[in-house]
Formats: structure tokens, C-alpha cells, sequence
């Protein structure tokens, strides 16, 4: 471990601790510095590192504060590293093992937690599915808004961060372009309303079948797409 590691692991302690709670103000650099028992451009090297890692935030003329700490922001920057991603296949059907691993588990416990109003969000978003099959910006900023209120429905941020990071905007786009050449949207279309229908009968070993389908049928799809080399390029997808 480098000394700016141990830096870092000096300042994170503190935070876990309790020592520097969220919202708190860190002390000023040489304070920081004497106080860890490091040198100045040790701190600040600790104090850039985990600003970046969305830890703290510096606000010119003010000082640098703990930031909320929730996971939506300490995970922002998943989805970006999934863009960065897109060009790898091997990558690519990573993303998608990792996602059929948890959309099925996180859509069975929306089954147990789902209230009325939520699942009226998800009824929504699938009609608007309905009426944009053609559209393939629409369905895919609806399909996004999908799985996204079904996913909040769990009430766990954590698991939400991580599946929207893992299914990154321009391969949802890409692989709708796709399902719309293929005319395969209708079944894809028909997947949603089943994982909509089981959530509606609040039914979680359903739902987990029905999510799983889903996912496991994108996936299949996306691996023969990426053998054959047919997969949309980035250029010609929507939102991409």
C-alpha cells in the first residue's frame, strides 16, 4: 500500500468511525495533515482522491465537506464505466450475467413491497411501451422507466444504483434498435406486461420467473448478436 493509500485509508476511517460524519467539514489541511500524522501534500493528495470518488466534496473558498454518503451518489460513476464498456463483448455479456443475477431477486422482492401508486407507475411506463413499439428512443426511455420503478419499489437505493449502472443507456438503446429490426419487440413487449402482471397479483416467486425470462432472453439474444457481429454499432442507436 503507498503512503497516499494509507492517507486515504486514514480519512475513510475517520468518516466510518463517526469521527467525520456526513455534511461535516474537514479540518484545514495542515490541521488534517498534523492530525493523521502525514504530510501536507499527503492530505491533499487523500483529500483529491476521494473527492473523486464522490467521498468529499471541496467548495472553493469554503472548505471541503463529507458529502451525504448515500449510494446513488458514491455509485454515480458506474454507469459511465459501463459506457466505457460497450465496445468489449466479453464485457458486454459480463454485465449481462451480473444484471440476470440480481434483476430476477430485486424483482421479487418488489412483488412483497410494491404499493398502489407504484405499480401504477409501472402500468405507465409499460403502456407508453405499447404505443412507441416503433419508436425506438421512446421504448427505450420507457423500458429504462420500467425497470426502474419496479426496482424502486424495493426501497433499496443500493440495489438500484447498481442495476441502472449495469444496464447502461446506449446498450438498452442498441439492443432495442436491434429486437425492432429483428421484429422481435413484441415479444420483449410481452415479457414486460408478464413481470407486470405477477407484480400485480403481488406474487415474488412469479415475479422472480418473470423477470428472469426477461433478462435471460435479452441476454441470449445479445450473445448471438455479438457472435455473429451483428449488433447495432453506437452510431445507429437511439440515445446513443
Amino acid at each position: 500500500m503507498s503512503l497516499t493509500d494509507k492517507a486515504i485509508e486514514e480519512i475513510r476511517e475517520l468518516i466510518q468511525t463517526g469521527a467525520l460524519p456526513p455534511g461535516s467539514k474537514l479540518p484545514p489541511e495542515p490541521d488534517l495533515a498534523a492530525q493523521l500524522g502525514l504530510s501536507r501534500n499527503l492530505a491533499r493528495e487523500a483529500v483529491k482522491a476521494l473527492a473523486v470518488a464522490r467521498v468529499l466534496e471541496v467548495r472553493r473558498g469554503d472548505g471541503t465537506y463529507v458529502t451525504s454518503l448515500q449510494p446513488s451518489l458514491l455509485l454515480e460513476g458506474l454507469g459511465g464505466a459501463v459506457e466505457l464498456l460497450q465496445g468489449d463483448s466479453v464485457a458486454l455479456q459480463d454485465l449481462m450475467e451480473v444484471r440476470r443475477l440480481l434483476e430476477p431477486m430485486a424483482t421479487a422482492l418488489a412483488a412483497t413491497r410494491i404499493s398502489d401508486a407504484q405499480l401504477a407507475e409501472v402500468q405507465r411506463h409499460l403502456d407508453a411501451m405499447r404505443e412507441a413499439r416503433d419508436d425506438v428512443e421512446q421504448l427505450n426511455a420507457h423500458d429504462a422507466a420500467f425497470h426502474r420503478a419496479v426496482v424502486s419499489a424495493t426501497g433499496n437505493e443500493t440495489l438500484l444504483t447498481l442495476l441502472e449502472g449495469i444496464s447502461g443507456r446506449t446498450l438498452r438503446a442498441r439492443i432495442w434498435r436491434g429486437l425492432v429490426d429483428d421484429k422481435a419487440a413484441g415479444r420483449t413487449l410481452a415479457e414486460h406486461e408478464a413481470i407486470f402482471h405477477a407484480l400485480s397479483a403481488r406474487d415474488s416467486a412469479l415475479s422472480q420467473a418473470a423477470a428472469l425470462l426477461h433478462v435471460s432472453n435479452t441476454e441470449q439474444w445479445l450473445r448471438g448478436h455479438l457472435r455473429s457481429g451483428e449488433l447495432l454499432p453506437f452510431g445507429t442507436a437511439a440515445g446513443a
